[in-house]
C-alpha cells in the first residue's frame, strides 16, 4: 500500500496523519509545545520546540508503515500563518518565533491604517493592516531592535525554518507569502512598496514557489530518527487555512468554511483574488489558481480552556473530572441566550471583524441570578456571534452560500455544533475528518506527486457527514440579541484603547 502523510505546524501544536490512497486514515500523532506571553502583547514560541515536535510526528506515524512492502510517497506540509522569524547568514534564529497572536506591532499598524500608503498596500497584497503581518511586525522589529535587524541576513516563517533544518531547502510556498502582507497577490511577487515600508528587501525572504513544490534531501541523522526512507519526497503545501477550506471541500463560492480551532476563521474559496473596498477581510493564495476570501478571529476555543481554568476552581475541575465533554454536557443545560447574559470573546484583541489589538473580552448583562453554567454558554455563544459577524462580512463581498461546512476541534461538541446553526440560522455540515488541514495538505501532495489530477478528489475522501438543522425558536432568541450583541460591541469600540493603554502603564506583578 502507498501512504501519504498530511503534516500541519499549528499556533498550539503539530499534527500529523497518516494517509492511505483510500482516503482512510491509518495513524495520527498531535505533540503540542509553549506559546510565551505576557503584558506587552508578546506572543512567541521556541522554533526548536516546535521542530522537535515536527520530528517527533513523524516518528510515531511512520511506525504504522511495514516499509519492507508498504510505500511512504510523500509528507506535504500545513502550517499557521503570519509568523516571523529573524535569521543570521547561516540561517540560525536570532529571535524566538513571533506567532501571528503577537501584537507588539499595534502602534504600527494603526499608523499604517490612517495613512493612504497602507491603504493601498492593502489593496494590492489583501493582508489587513494588523501586527499579525509580516509587515507590521518587521517595521516594529526595525524601531525596537535596530541592532538585531542590523545582524538580520533572512527572515521567514516557521515552515521555511523548519524545512530549512530538515532538508536545507530554502523557499516558502505562494499561500503564506500571500499572508505576509508583503506580496502583491495580482502580479504573485514580492512588492516592492511594502518591502520598503518593512526595511527588507527580497533577498532577504525565500523564493516563492507553488503549493506543489517536490524537494527530497533528509538529512541523514532525520533518517534515522523519523524512519523516513531517504528518498521521501516532500510537497511544500500552503497555509492551514486555505488547506482547511480544501480538507472540508470547499472549493467554490458557494460553499464557505467555518472553522474554530485554538483560534477560528470563516473563508470562502475563490478562482481569482478580490479585496474588499472596507479593508476588513483577507483575501490569501490556496495557489497560484486558488484564492480564500475571509476573516480570522483570534479568540476560538483557546476562550473556552481559559473559561474552564477561569470559572471551575482545580479542586472542582479534579474532583468530577471536568472534561470538554462534561463543559458542553454543563453549557446544554442552559437555555439558548444564557439567560440574557451576552459575553464579548476579545482576550486577546481581536483580528476579524474588529481589526483591533486593543479590544478586551467582557461579559454584559451579569446579574447576581446567573450562574457558572449561564457564563460557559455565553462564552460559547459569544465566540459564535463573533464569528457570524464575520461570516455576514463575507456574504456581502462573495455571495450567499448554498452551504456552510465547518470543522476544527469545536466540531466535536454537538451543543456548540447546534449553537453554530442556530446562530447562522441556516444548517451547518460537520465532515468525519475534523483534522481538515492535514487533510487538505495530503491532497495537494497527492496532486504534486501526480497521484490524483484535481483538487476536488478531496470530496470523495470526506466519508460521513453529520448536518445540524437550525432550531425555530433558538435562532428567534438568538436573532433578538444578535442586535443587541452588535450595537454594544460598536459602543465598547471606543473604550477598548483606553482600557488597554491602562493596562499597559499598570500592568500585573
Amino acid at each position: 500500500m502507498q501512504y501519504i502523510i498530511g503534516l500541519d505546524i499549528g499556533t498550539s501544536s503539530t499534527k500529523a496523519v497518516l494517509y492511505g490512497l483510500d482516503g482512510q486514515v491509518y495513524a495520527h500523532a498531535n505533540r503540542t509545545y509553549t506559546l510565551f506571553r505576557d503584558a506587552s502583547g508578546l506572543a512567541e514560541e521556541d522554533p526548536a520546540a516546535i521542530l522537535t515536535a515536527v520530528l517527533s510526528v513523524l516518528t510515531e506515524v511512520n511506525q504504522s508503515i511495514d516499509f519492507t512492502q508498504d510505500q511512504l510517497a510523500g509528507v506535504s506540509f500545513s502550517s499557521a500563518n503570519q509568523s516571523l522569524l529573524a535569521l543570521d547568514q547561516n540561517y540560525r534564529p536570532l529571535t524566538r518565533l513571533l506567532t501571528w497572536a503577537d501584537t507588539r506591532a499595534t502602534a504600527v499598524a494603526e499608523q499604517l491604517k490612517e495613512s493612504t500608503r497602507g491603504q493601498a498596500i492593502y489593496e494590492k497584497t489583501g493582508t489587513p493592516l494588523h501586527p499579525m503581518s509580516l509587515l507590521c511586525k518587521l517595521r516594529w522589529l526595525h524601531k525596537s531592535q535596530p541592532e538585531l535587524c542590523a545582524h538580520a541576513t533572512y527572515y521567514c516563517g516557521i515552515k521555511e525554518y523548519v524545512i530549512y533544518q530538515l532538508c536545507g531547502v530554502w523557499q516558502m510556498d505562494i499561500s503564506n507569502a500571500s499572508c505576509t502582507g508583503l506580496f502583491n497577490i495580482f502580479d504573485q511577487q514580492w512588492d516592492q512598496d511594502a518591502l520598503a515600508l518593512a526595511g527588507i528587501t527580497k533577498e532577504q525572504l525565500p523564493p516563492v514557489v507553488d503549493a506543489y513544490a517536490k524537494f527530497q534531501g533528509l538529512k541523514t541523522q532525520y533518517v534515522t530518527q523519523t524512519g523516513c526512507p531517504t528518498q521521501t519526497t516532500f510537497v511544500q503545501g500552503a497555509f492551514d487555512g486555505a488547506l482547511s477550506n480544501l480538507g472540508v471541500g470547499a472549493l467554490d463560492p458557494e460553499r464557505i468554511a467555518v472553522t474554530i480551532g485554538t483560534s477560528g476563521a470563516v473563508r470562502v474559496t475563490l478562482n481569482h483574488p478580490v479585496t474588499d473596498p472596507q479593508g476588513r477581510l483577507f483575501c490569501y493564495a490556496l495557489d497560484r489558481q486558488h484564492y480564500v476570501v475571509g476573516g480570522p478571529v483570534n479568540n476560538g476555543g483557546a476562550v473556552l480552556g481559559l473559561a474552564k481554568d477561569k470559572l471551575f476552581a482545580p479542586a472542582e475541575t479534579a474532583e468530577h473530572q471536568l472534561s470538554y465533554e462534561r463543559l458542553n454536557e454543563i453549557a446544554a443545560q442552559v437555555p439558548a441566550g444564557a439567560n440574557g447574559l451576552l459575553f464579548h470573546p476579545f482576550l486577546g484583541g481581536e483580528r476579524a471583524p474588529l481589526w483591533d489589538a486593543n479590544a478586551r473580552g467582557s461579559f454584559f448583562g451579569l446579574t447576581y441570578l446567573h450562574t457558572k453554567a449561564d457564563m460557559l454558554r455565553a462564552v460559547l455563544e459569544g465566540i459564535t456571534f463573533n464569528l457570524n459577524t464575520v461570516l455576514q462580512e463575507v456574504i456581502e463581498l462573495t455571495g450567499q452560500p448554498t452551504e456552510i461546512l465547518a470543522t476544527g476541534g469545536f466540531a466535536r461538541s454537538k451543543t456548540w455544533c447546534q449553537i453554530l446553526a442556530d446562530i447562522f440560522a441556516c444548517p451547518i455540515t460537520i465532515p468525519q475528518d475534523f483534522e481538515s488541514s492535514c487533510l487538505g495538505a495530503a491532497v495537494v501532495g497527492l496532486k504534486a506527486l501526480g497521484l490524483v489530477s484535481d483538487l476536488s478528489v478531496v470530496k470523495q475522501w470526506l466519508g460521513t457527514t453529520t448536518t445540524y438543522k437550525p432550531l425555530a425558536a433558538n435562532s428567534a432568541v438568538y436573532h433578538e440579541l444578535w442586535s443587541i450583541y452588535t450595537r454594544l460591541t460598536a459602543h465598547l469600540g471606543a473604550e477598548y484603547a483606553n482600557l488597554a493603554h491602562f493596562q499597559a502603564r499598570h500592568p500585573r506583578p
